[in-house]
């Protein structure tokens, strides 16, 4: 406070000092005066700021020193008085404890006897439910029982009856069937004795060629025994008429005959069952020759190109001695190089003729090709004119439209010329105009 005081003071002397130099007049002597007059008042005044700073500084120490001391004791103070409440709160939280503790004890204690005797009044009164609900549930469980006994007697009987029933008809159906085994065995031996015979053999072979002939080709396209052969007096089983002609307007036939060699067969088959090799190739090598002898006649008997072709196909009804034949070694391509004759099972002369059928419809749709060109060119012709015609027409239909555009165009004037006209009521209008045939059509 000494020091702010000393500060005023100086600064107060400095003015007063200021204020007689602007008063009095200006000059050296003076000036020199008033500026060491200043400095002597500078000085002092800094001494007199030194010590109160000084003086300030050691008063702040001992005013700090004295602070920092009763801080000290205050802390001390509080510290002890926070050590006492905290004791005492310590002893007080212990008291609590204990007595929480103890409540605590009692009403645990008071719970679970109470759960106990809850417990209790449950357990009887689950156990009588669960003897009423055990009651139920065997009277339920019998009447459920008397139930199902009769409905598994009921169904029992019933799908017992139905076995027998249907047992009584499997065995009924097997009588039925023993009685055609009996009667397929009877004709199996019936067919044992036609195939033994020569001429029935041929017959077979016959009607299976047949048979497929009819199956693929239609009757016009083969026939039944044919001469191919001029003034031989030879004829073929079948032949297929061919679509080209020879050079003299004759039909051109391809010879399909049948053969059956069973003898040779059934020797070789039962010399391959016996296992007995010797006997089983002696019987290969004599159906082998049969088979050429069969493929010589056919070539010298039906073969005479060009009214046949320069091959024939000779049939064998079964297809296992077809592959027995196909087994021995360039038998198939010595048929067909010595005696120009082609070796055919069932299902290859199937093959065959379904090949000879699409080549029977490639050629007719060939012949029909130039009669379609034909009609296409006279629709051509027709249609030019046709073309001439509908350009006609064009022509008239567009002045008629060209009168029907004048009309509208005529009556659109009209109709704004009578626009000023008052229209009459229908009834003086038809009084006064004949009604048109549309409007007595209209009028109901």
């Amino acid at each position: 406070m000494e020091f702010w005081f000393l500060i005023a003071l100086g600064a107060a002397n400095l003015a007063l000092l200021l204020a007689l130099l602007l008063r009095r007049p200006a000059g050296d002597a003076a000036r020199v005066e008033l500026l060491a007059a200043s400095e002597r008042l500078e000085r002092e005044l800094r001494r007199e700021i030194s010590e109160s700073s000084r003086g300030a500084r050691t008063e702040l120490t001992q005013n700090l020193a004295t602070f920092q001391d009763a801080l000290l004791r205050q802390g001390q103070e509080t510290t002890r008085t926070q050590n006492s409440q905290i004791d005492a709160f310590g002893q007080q939280l212990a008291l609590l404890q204990k007595t929480l503790a103890e409540t605590l004890t009692l009403q645990l204690q008071s719970l679970a006897d109470s759960n106990a005797r809850r417990l209790t009044e449950m357990r009887g009164t689950l156990e009588g439910q669960l003897a009423l609900l055990q009651q139920s549930n065997a009277a339920k469980l019998d009447e459920m029982r008397n139930t199902v006994d009769e409905k598994l007697q009921t169904t029992l009987a019933a799908r017992l009856g139905e076995s027998f029933r249907h047992v009584a008809e499997r065995l009924e159906q097997v009588h039925k069937g023993l009685g055609e085994m009996q009667t397929l065995a009877q004709g199996v031996g019936d067919l044992q004795r036609v195939l033994t015979n020569v001429k029935s053999r041929g017959m077979f072979g016959e009607v299976q060629l047949e048979a497929l002939l009819e199956q693929v080709l239609t009757g016009e396209q083969y026939a039944r025994q044919v001469e191919t052969k001029p003034r031989s007096n030879q004829r073929v089983d079948f032949a297929i008429r061919l679509p080209g002609r020879s050079a003299d307007g004759a039909t051109v036939w391809l010879p399909v005959d049948a053969k059956f060699p069973r003898d040779d067969y059934e020797r070789l088959l039962d010399a391959q069952d016996r296992a007995d090799g010797p006997a089983a190739e002696a019987a290969a090598k004599a159906l082998e020759s049969r088979i050429r002898a069969e493929a010589r006649s056919i070539c010298e008997c039906y073969l005479c190109p060009p009214h046949t072709t320069d091959f024939a196909i000779l049939f064998v009804p079964v297809e296992s001695l077809y592959a027995e034949v196909l087994r021995r070694p360039g038998l198939m391509d010595a048929l067909q190089r010595e005696y120009r004759v082609t070796l055919a099972g069932p299902t290859t002369l199937l093959a065959m003729l379904n090949s000879l059928h699409m080549g029977f419809r490639t050629l007719a749709l060939e012949q029909q090709a130039s009669e379609v060109w034909k009609v296409l060119g006279a629709v051509k012709t027709e249609f030019e004119r046709y073309g001439g015609w509908v350009e006609k027409v064009r022509e008239q239909v567009r002045k008629a439209a060209d009168t029907l555009d004048t009309a509208q165009t005529r009556t659109n004037q009209m109709r704004r010329a009578l626009k000023v006209v008052e229209a009459l009521p229908d009834a003086q209008a038809s009084a006064l105009l004949p009604p048109t045939p549309e409007g007595d059509q209209a009028s109901p």
